[in-house]
């Protein structure tokens, strides 16, 4: 199947899951995950409609910016950032998925006030305590997103999780039900600099599930380009 028709399929898919639990699926954002995707595919998946593209890696997002300069795309930073990187990304991305230390959120607060703007960022998850994954725990979320209220040119906008994989998507609806929930605690706490706006959870084996219990922000990146063999693998 071509991008086009593997976008098309996706989108079935997601209105199928909001048609279940009754949402509209216009309030779905998905993002196509670009990772070692060379540029002309990506300009394929923009040609079918996706806008909202999102990488794992500084260097690719950075090279992938500049080459595709003359369409309009909203980049997204989801894998895991180092603070020597912000400052290359700062100014190119609509979102940084994946904030989950006190002194990354003081390097993209610094970086984001040398450029002049607000970064919005959202609190990245370990609810399945993997040790290989990134995130917060979740006892420790609440004090978190509270610490970042000292931050001027930070807004918070939401929660990301990577769930653990699973053969049976069935098998993390709990991870989903559980992000829903402090999703929820965090958007009635008030805080000023926090609007839970983006649940950023869903991938290419478990999106349906992750929509049917809250999401409104999938990353898909297999669905949609293939599988991809990575470096790391050769």
């Amino acid at each position: 199947m071509s991008i086009r028709e593997n976008i098309d399929d996706i989108v079935k898919k997601i209105e199928a899951a909001c048609k279940k639990v009754g949402r509209n699926p216009n309030d779905i954002t998905l993002i196509a995950v670009s990772k070692t995707v060379e540029s002309p595919k990506v300009r394929e998946a923009v040609a079918a409609g996706v806008d909202n593209l999102g990488e794992n890696r500084v260097q690719e997002l950075v090279k992938k910016y500049e080459d595709l300069k003359d369409i309009d795309i909203k980049w997204h930073m989801i894998g895991h950032l180092q603070k020597n990187k912000v400052k290359y990304i700062i100014d190119k991305t609509v979102l940084i998925h994946s904030v989950e230390s006190l002194s990354l959120a003081e390097e993209i607060d610094k970086r984001a006030k040398k450029a002049g703007i607000v970064a919005n960022v959202l609190i990245e998850l370990n609810i399945g305590e993997e040790e290989s994954k990134f995130g917060i725990k979740e006892e420790n979320v609440y004090d978190f997103v509270k610490s970042m209220e000292e931050f001027e040119n930070i807004k918070v906008s939401g929660l990301m999780t990577v769930a653990p994989f699973c053969e049976n998507p069935e098998d993390v609806r709990w991870v989903f039900k559980k992000m829903k929930d402090i999703y929820d605690k965090i958007s009635a706490m008030n805080l000023k600099n926090a609007e839970m706006k983006y649940l950023s959870m869903g991938m290419t084996n478990d999106f349906e599930i992750a929509i049917e219990e809250g999401s409104n922000m999938i990353r898909i990146g297999t669905a949609i380009f293939g599988a991809r063999k990575y470096k790391e693998e050769e």
